[in-house]
Order: C-alpha cells, then structure tokens, then sequence
C-alpha cells in the first residue's frame, strides 16, 4: 500500500499491517497534504513521487495488489494528474489487482474500473466528542 497523504506519524493502521508479516507492507510517502495546504508545490512533488515508486514497484512482477490509498484526493486536487493512472490501469500486468482509495473518484475512473464502492458516513463518535479510541482508529 503507498499511501499519499500520511506522512511519518504513527497510526493505528501500521500496527495492524505488522500481523501480515511480509505478506503486506505500508508505505507512507506523503506529508500529511490537504485542500489547507501551506506548499502546494512540494505537495504535488511529494503526490509524483509517491506515483512513480507505486508504478515502479506494481511493475517488478513482485506483487500480486496494490493500493493507492488516498490517490483520488490526489488528482482531485490536481497532484497527480488522472490520465497518468489510466494509462497505467490499461497497461499493468492481468494478474496485478489495483486498488484506488479516496472520496470523490474521477469520472474517468470510475468508467474504466471493475468494481466501484462509495463508504457515506452515517454517524461519527467524533462529532459527539468522542475521541480516536485504542484499538478502534488508533
């Protein structure tokens, strides 16, 4: 999993990647970037970066999945530009699954996609200020 927003904090997500052994691996390549950026030339840098290792690692035959988490957030606030990821989708491997994580996927993609689910929030502990739980977010 490449991740592109989070960054270098701990999260409760690595954790529970530790349990899969080498069977699945983290990576965090971004800098915690948002629509609040403070530099948002270094964040689409980080955003290309990200993309290029993801490809080049989906590429060496080495994988079976990847997952490209948060990457819709990344080319809907334009760090990452969409057409590069549909090029990619139409050439990759057969046998590689590709996963594409994030709100709002573009219209492009979600056309070429196999399969397209939407997670709607219903009701969140936080807005009744609950805070991230252990063992829960965390």
């Amino acid at each position: 999993m490449v991740q592109f927003i989070k960054g270098k904090w701990h999260y409760g997500e690595l954790d529970s990647a530790k349990k899969f052994g080498d069977q699945f691996q983290i990576l965090p390549m971004g800098e915690g970037f948002t629509w609040d950026t403070k530099n948002p030339e270094r964040d689409r840098q980080k955003a290309q970066e990200a993309w290029e290792f993801g490809v080049k690692e989906a590429l060496t035959g080495n994988y079976q999945m990847i997952i490209f988490d948060e990457i819709n957030y990344v080319i809907r606030y334009h760090y990452l530009e969409v057409e590069k990821v549909i090029d990619f989708l139409k050439t990759k491997p057969p046998a590689l699954h590709v996963f594409l994580t994030g709100r709002d996927a573009d219209e492009q993609l979600i056309e070429i996609a196999d399969l397209v689910t939407e997670m709607r929030e219903i009701k969140h502990p936080f807005k009744k200020g609950i805070k991230a739980q252990k063992g829960i977010e965390f």
